[in-house]
């Protein structure tokens, strides 16, 4: 038992070490290690202009191939569990969209080409809303929503 702890020391020690070595020498950025951000897109107040200032377009069309995976009920607003998934071919982007918050724009997750068009997150919802999932694909958008239904309030109720 012992040895199994000491183990995972030395290994975490060693790990620790050696990223803190190529931090060091220059190799590895804490720029080139975070992800993009895109602060209007998530500051935006209204759906509309957070996909204009994400995608591009506040236009999508509206899809049945796109399936959301979120309770009808969700007890608590603070974690509401989405899943979102596609078989639309050629999908590069997916968002996700509470309509119900201050600023709606929620999650969105860039794909890269052999990646399975599938994403499962936790949200936070203020109130009872549509989930909108937006899928970029062959530089179209396509949404489709569901309802939640919130009971007890995520973004400070």
């Amino acid at each position: 038992m012992i040895d199994a702890k000491r183990r995972t020391l030395l290994k975490g020690s060693l790990t620790a070490g050696s990223v803190g070595a190529a931090v060091g020498a220059g190799l590895l950025s804490p720029q080139l290690v975070l992800a993009d951000w895109n602060a209007t897109a998530f500051q935006a107040k209204d759906m509309s202009t957070a996909l204009s200032d994400l995608m591009g377009s506040d236009t999508a069309e509206t899809s049945d191939q796109i399936k959301i995976k979120a309770p009808d009920i969700a007890e608590n607003g603070a974690v509401v569990p989405v899943t979102v998934e596609t078989d639309l071919p050629g999908v590069t982007a997916i968002t996700i969209i509470a309509a119900g918050n201050q600023t709606p724009l929620v999650a969105s997750f860039d794909l890269g080409e052999s990646a399975v068009p599938f994403v499962s997150t936790r949200i936070k919802m203020a109130k009872t809303a549509d989930v909108v999932a937006v899928v970029k694909a062959d530089d179209k958008l396509y949404q489709n929503t569901k309802s939640v239904k919130v009971t007890i309030g995520g973004c400070g109720g």
